[in-house]
């Protein structure tokens, strides 16, 4: 049975969620709003690693629609072993 996840507005709302390494450090991806002109809202998803003291290396950023982080966001949950967590930084 899968872990419960929790549903947050990723248009008006940060989000991050953090996926701890066998090395200490953490995975992590944050949401958060961002606001195109012409497309409307959007959600920018940032990807990275941190293992302090070091600063934190950012992998991948992209911009998706609402519904589209929201799925995302439940992806990396149920499969992926993330859980939602304060900024890490």
């Amino acid at each position: 049975m899968s872990a419960p996840t929790t549903q947050i507005n990723l248009s008006s709302a940060p989000l991050w969620l953090v996926r701890p390494r066998s090395d200490g450090g953490s995975d992590y991806v944050s949401f958060m709003p961002a606001l195109a002109a012409a497309a409307g809202s959007l959600v920018e998803i940032r990807l990275g690693s941190h293992l302090p003291p070091q600063m934190p290396l950012l992998k991948r950023r992209l911009k998706l629609a609402p519904a589209e982080a929201e799925a995302c966001q439940r992806r990396l949950q149920q499969e992926d072993g993330y859980h939602r967590s304060e900024p890490l930084f």
